[in-house]
C-alpha cells in the first residue's frame, strides 16, 4: 500500500506543477478558445491541461516501475507498456483536437487506434465470466472488438460529462477510488497477480485527476480539453479490461471445485463490462440520452448541445459548484455502492436499504430548488442566501424607480403590506407591522 500511496503522491505532485507551466503555454500557443453559446464559463479559458495529466501519468508510471514491489509488474506484465503506448496515441490526438479542431469521425478513428495499440500490446479481454454458465473463452477476433468497445465508450462517457469545471476530473477521481479498493482487494487479499496492472492504473489515473483538480475548480484557470478527458477515460477503460477480462474468478476459490457456483457467487461484479458501467453511470446515462436525443432532432450524435445533465441542473436553478457536488454524490454513490455489494454480498439488504435512503437525500438536494421554502425568522442564517427574506426597499429607492415627470402616491397600510409578503420581503420591523407612508415627486415645469 504504500508503494500504491508514494506511487499516486508523485503522480499528483507532478501533474499540479506542470499545470501552471502548461497553462502559459497554452496561452501563448492561442489554445484559449472564445467562449461559446453552450459554454456556462464567461471567460475565455486556456486548454490543453491534459498536457500536464499526460507528464503526471508518465512520470507515476516511471516511479512506480522503480520500485521493489510494483515494479514486477513492469516484468511481468506488458500491459503497462499497452496503457502508455494507447495513452500516448489518445493524447496526441486530443493535444490536435484542443489547438486546431479535430472532426468527430477522425476523433472516433483515433479512438479505435489508440484501443487497438493496447489490444496488440496484449491488454485484452481473454474470457467472459457469464452467470449459470461459467468462464467462457472468447476468440481474439471477439476478444479485441469488445476491448475496443469498452474503450471507445468509456472515453466518450467521460468527454461528454465534461462541461463544467472540475467536473469530469472529480467523478473520474471517484471511479478510480472505487476501482483502487476493488483492484487492491483482490490483488492482496487472495494473492492473485493478475490484478496488480490495474491497481496501478487506478492509482495513477487517481494521482492524475488530484493534482489537477486544484487548477480546475470553479472558477477554473484551465481546462483539461479533449487531451485530458480523453486520456482518463482510456486510463479507466485500461484498468476495467484488466480487472474484468483477465483475472479469473475461479482463481479466488470462493467456492470448492465448482467454477459455476464462483461465478454466480461474484454476480454482478464480475461481469465484464458491468464494473465499469456502474462506476461510469452517471456519464454513460449522460451519453446515452445526449445520442438519443440529438438522433430524435435530427442532428448528429457527436453534434454539440446544452442538454446535458450538468446543464439541465443549473437550468433547474442549482448553482455551478452545487450542480458538480451533486454529479460527485451519484457517481460515488453507484461506484461505491458496487463495490461494496462485491465485498459484503452477506449484507446485501443493508447495503441496498442503505443506497436507498441516501438516493431518497440525494432527490431532495436535486429538487430543493423546485421549493421556496419560508423559513422563520431565527433559522435565516442556517440556509443558503436563496431562501433568505430580502429588506424591505426604502422610500428613496423606490421613489427613483418612477419614472421621471409624474406623481406618485402608494396605497396606504394593505396594498403595500399585501405586496411585501407576495415578494418575501423581510423588513427590519416585526411582522404584522403597517406601514403608511405618503411618497410625492414634484418636477417643476420649464418657465
Amino acid at each position: 500500500m504504500r508503494e500504491y500511496l508514494l506511487t499516486l503522491c508523485v503522480t499528483a505532485a507532478v501533474t499540479y506543477l506542470l499545470v501552471g507551466p502548461v497553462r502559459k503555454f497554452a496561452i501563448a500557443a492561442g489554445a484559449v478558445p472564445p467562449v461559446r453559446a453552450r459554454d456556462v464559463h464567461r471567460e475565455p479559458t486556456p486548454r490543453l491541461g491534459g498536457i500536464a495529466m499526460f507528464g503526471g501519468l508518465c512520470a507515476g508510471l516511471l516511479v512506480a516501475s522503480q520500485l521493489t514491489n510494483i515494479g514486477d509488474v513492469f516484468t511481468q506484465s506488458d500491459e503497462p507498456r499497452a496503457l502508455l503506448a494507447g495513452a500516448g496515441i489518445i493524447w496526441l490526438l486530443g493535444v490536435l483536437d484542443d489547438k486546431w479542431g479535430v472532426d468527430a469521425l477522425v476523433k472516433l478513428g483515433g479512438q479505435m487506434i489508440a484501443a487497438g495499440v493496447m489490444v496488440w500490446q496484449g491488454l485484452t479481454i481473454l474470457w467472459l465470466p457469464i452467470p449459470t454458465v461459467g468462464m467462457v473463452a472468447i476468440t481474439p477476433l471477439q476478444g479485441t472488438l469488445l476491448t475496443v468497445a469498452l474503450v471507445v465508450v468509456t472515453i466518450n462517457a467521460v468527454n461528454f460529462v465534461d462541461g463544467l469545471d472540475g467536473l469530469a476530473a472529480g467523478m473520474v477521481c471517484l471511479a478510480a477510488m472505487a476501482f483502487f479498493m476493488y483492484a487492491y482487494r483482490i490483488w492482496y487479499s487472495y494473492g492473485i497477480s493478475a490484478a496488480a496492472p490495474a491497481t496501478l492504473f487506478a492509482a495513477v489515473l487517481m494521482g492524475v485527476c488530484i493534482g489537477f483538480l486544484p487548477h480546475n475548480m470553479h472558477p477554473a484557470r484551465i481546462f483539461m480539453g479533449d487531451s485530458g478527458s480523453m486520456l482518463i477515460g482510456l486510463v479507466l477503460a485500461a484498468g476495467a479490461v484488466s480487472i474484468t477480462g483477465q483475472v479469473d474468478p475461479d482463481a479466488l476459490k470462493l467456492f470448492d471445485g465448482s467454477e459455476k457456483a464462483a461465478v454466480q457467487a461474484t454476480v454482478p461484479v464480475y461481469i465484464p463490462l458491468l464494473l465499469p458501467l456502474t462506476i461510469l453511470a452517471v456519464p454513460l446515462a449522460d451519453l446515452i440520452l445526449a445520442i438519443v436525443r440529438r438522433t430524435w432532432n435530427g442532428q448528429s450524435p457527436f453534434a454539440a448541445d446544452r442538454g446535458h445533465l450538468h446543464h439541465r441542473l443549473l437550468e433547474i436553478g442549482h448553482s455551478h459548484s452545487r450542480a458538480v457536488l451533486i454529479m460527485y454524490f451519484w457517481s460515488a454513490l453507484i461506484a461505491f455502492g458496487a463495490v461494496a455489494f462485491s465485498v459484503r454480498q452477506s449484507a446485501s439488504m443493508v447495503i441496498v436499504l442503505t443506497i436507498m435512503l441516501l438516493s431518497a437525500a440525494g432527490l431532495v438536494v436535486l429538487l430543493l430548488p423546485r421549493f421556496n421554502p419560508r423559513v422563520p425568522m431565527w433559522a435565516q442564517r442556517l440556509v443558503p442566501p436563496r431562501y433568505r427574506l430580502q429588506p424591505a426597499p426604502s422610500a428613496a429607492s423606490t421613489t427613483a424607480s418612477l419614472p421621471a415627470g409624474t406623481d406618485a402616491e402608494a396605497e396606504p397600510a394593505a396594498p403595500a403590506e399585501s405586496a411585501a409578503r407576495t415578494a418575501g420581503l423581510n423588513g427590519s420591523t416585526a411582522v404584522g407591522e403597517r406601514h403608511r407612508f405618503t411618497v410625492r415627486r414634484k418636477i417643476d415645469s420649464p418657465s
